[in-house]
């Protein structure tokens, strides 16, 4: 739950909902919600989030209680945080989650996820759109493999669209995972031999330095990248300065790294 948390945290997800289940074991006792609710705001601060915009939900997955439908006989439930939406049930904390702004004014960003063959059809690689809008008719430009083509159809669940939006997951012919399609006349996206990444250490069982080769996974492609050099040990919450050119980091340490690929990839902040 601890690195669950700070993984959403660090990758920008500022909205945040804690479900405490399996209540009905504690015969729906007050007193061990409150004590779980305070021992989770400990560590959910620490990580960056302000506990008090956090909805806290007690919940039973095995009765389904407080899940979709208030259960009147736990009176003490109070009403959730955030939005607009008033409740006290898991999916009126889901639904007062405000929704995020789709970046469809951006260029065209969007990583491929799968490949399937489908009989008929041949291989569809599928993606889904990060940033943009695809069309068909558009020439897109797939990096790093720098191959280009222009869009025949655009197609969700088996229909075809006028056009796809961030958060759409559309199908695509002959080219492969990890391969980023762009707007050829817009910006498009480009192959990095090198890139500067923040990395935050969770658990390792010794030291890292220079030369380290873990194999990372950055939106859909997965590629050995080397550490080239240690640039900075920041503080991981704040991003400040800590130490300049370190020999190593450890568990619980963040730094700015160089990372050179093994293979082609397409890598932007």
């Amino acid at each position: 739950t601890r690195e669950h948390a700070l993984l959403a945290f660090t990758l920008g997800v500022r909205q945040l909902i804690v479900a405490v289940n399996k209540m009905d074991t504690t015969k729906w006792s007050e007193d061990r919600f409150n004590e779980i609710v305070k021992e989770t705001s400990t560590f959910i601060k620490k990580v960056g989030y302000n506990p008090k915009t956090v909805a806290f939900v007690p919940i039973s997955g095995w009765h389904g209680d407080n899940m979709l439908e208030e259960s009147p006989k736990y009176g003490w439930t109070k009403e959730v945080k955030g939005g607009t939406t008033k409740g006290k049930t898991l999916l009126d904390a889901i639904d007062a989650i405000e929704p995020p702004t789709r970046p469809s004014d951006k260029p065209l960003r969007l990583p491929l996820q799968d490949v399937y063959k489908i009989g008929g059809i041949g291989t569809v690689p599928v993606g889904r759109v990060e940033t943009g809008i695809i069309k068909a008719g558009m020439v897109v430009t797939f990096a790093p493999s720098n191959v280009t083509t222009e869009v025949k159809s655009v197609e969700m669940h088996h229909e075809q669209l006028e056009q796809g939006v961030p958060g759409d997951n559309v199908g695509f012919n002959d080219i492969r995972r990890g391969n980023v399609a762009s707007d050829s006349k817009n910006d498009p996206a480009k192959e990095a031999s090198s890139f500067n990444a923040q990395v935050i250490i969770l658990n390792h069982p010794g030291q890292i330095g220079a030369g380290y080769a873990p194999v990372l996974d950055c939106h859909t492609a997965h590629i050995a990248c080397k550490f080239a050099e240690l640039i900075e040990k920041i503080d991981r919450r704040s991003g400040k300065s800590l130490e300049n050119s370190p020999k190593f980091v450890k568990s619980g340490d963040a730094c700015i790294a160089k990372l050179v690929p093994s293979k082609p990839m397409c890598v932007e902040s």
